[in-house]
């Protein structure tokens, strides 16, 4: 069996490492198994791609199709053209994209229109918010894909409600969490933690990078200042995206608590996340590896495509009115947060079953 592994932008390659390895198992235990990494280069910043490589012990890509940059269609378009000359150059029996990012959907329909079978690894998710460009490419890679691979039994009945076939909804869990399990004692300490003087549990985590979270200065200095107001002088390292920089850098904002970082590695981001006191987020796959280390997650956002991060998880959604915060966080500072739990078969050994259910399947 030929695989192509498609890699588009940051979470992926959180997604496709532990797929990696467990094909590499296969193939060990005799299982005629071949992959190719193709990485589309939607991320091309170094930061926010190539450190993950090296990180989790991908082989460097077979190719990279250097299709960053532009808007949403030209970087469909660039995506499309050049992942089709790549199926054509490497015929392989089965593409597997993975999560929501415009690769998944550019590569996807690509390799249909080719006749080449498509697995969805993270499919079934859906937010509601067709504002999102994640919503779209969720739609349009399940409406054509040929298996379903979910991270929880609702994503499967779902994707049942939109006349999919049971034999092809594969319930294998969560690949972001083998990823965890598979790096939690290689934690690399950051260089910010001494310089900043960080202690356990003493300082909070922010991201942000949604187009409609960052893109308006306004709303952005407002979601800033409702934190700085509702955390008081406790320290907040915030790793800044490249989107985000762009805009803090226009208004020259700067406050001597918010303690903004460049984009860290894989092993350094996840290691601020365990010791801290909580996370502010506007990421989904944040939500995920928040809930199963039980660090109390806030999330920006008036809706999530992972409700399990919040009705199991440690994730509360806090919405997109900035003015919201001060009362969540003022729950964290009184004790009241809740206690979470993994959703079942987070346990990090999705990417066996995943491999097992693909030699079934294609054989």
């Amino acid at each position: 069996m030929k695989i192509t592994l498609v890699a588009g932008a940051r979470p992926n390659f959180m997604k496709i490492a532990p797929i990696i390895r467990a094909i590499e198992k296969a193939k060990a235990n005799g299982q005629p198994m071949e992959y190719r990494i193709v990485h589309t280069g939607q991320h091309f910043d170094h930061k926010m791609s190539g450190d993950f490589f090296e990180q989790l012990g991908i082989p460097e890509p077979d190719i990279n199709l250097g299709a960053g940059g532009g808007t949403q269609a030209e970087q469909t378009a660039a995506v499309m053209v050049r992942f089709e000359r790549e199926i054509e150059a490497n015929m392989p029996d089965v593409v597997l994209v993975v999560g929501d990012v415009t690769s998944t959907m550019a590569c996807t329909i690509a390799a249909k229109k080719l006749c080449v079978p498509v697995v969805h690894v993270e499919a079934g998710i859906r937010s509601g918010d067709m504002m999102m460009p994640e919503e779209i490419n969720r739609i349009v890679t399940d409406s054509i894909c040929d298996q379903f691979f979910t991270t929880t039994r609702q994503a499967g009945d779902r994707l049942r409600k939109y006349g999919v076939e049971t034999k092809r909804i594969h319930f294998v869990g969560n690949t972001m969490i083998d990823t965890l399990y598979q790096n939690i004692d290689r934690l690399v300490k950051p260089l910010i933690w001494d310089q900043a003087g960080l202690e356990e549990r003493k300082y909070f985590l922010l991201t942000l990078h949604r187009p409609s979270n960052v893109d308006n200065p306004e709303k952005l200095i407002k979601y800033l200042e409702a934190l700085r107001t509702g955390i008081g002088n406790k320290k907040i390292i915030f790793p800044v995206h490249p989107r985000t920089r762009k805009v803090l850098d226009d208004i020259d904002y700067h406050d001597q608590h918010l303690i903004q970082i460049d984009p860290l590695g894989y092993l350094e981001f996840i290691y601020l996340l365990k010791f801290s006191k909580a996370v502010i987020t506007d990421s989904g796959g944040i939500t995920e590896e928040a809930t199963v280390l039980n660090i109390p997650c806030l999330t920006l956002r008036d809706t999530t495509e992972r409700p399990e991060t919040v009705e199991i998880g440690s994730n509360e959604l806090v919405g997109s009115d900035p003015n919201n915060l001060v009362y969540y966080l003022e729950k964290l500072a009184q004790g009241r947060w809740k206690q979470g739990a993994a959703p079942e078969f987070w346990d990090g050994r999705t990417s066996e079953r995943i491999v097992d259910i693909l030699i079934r399947v294609y054989k």
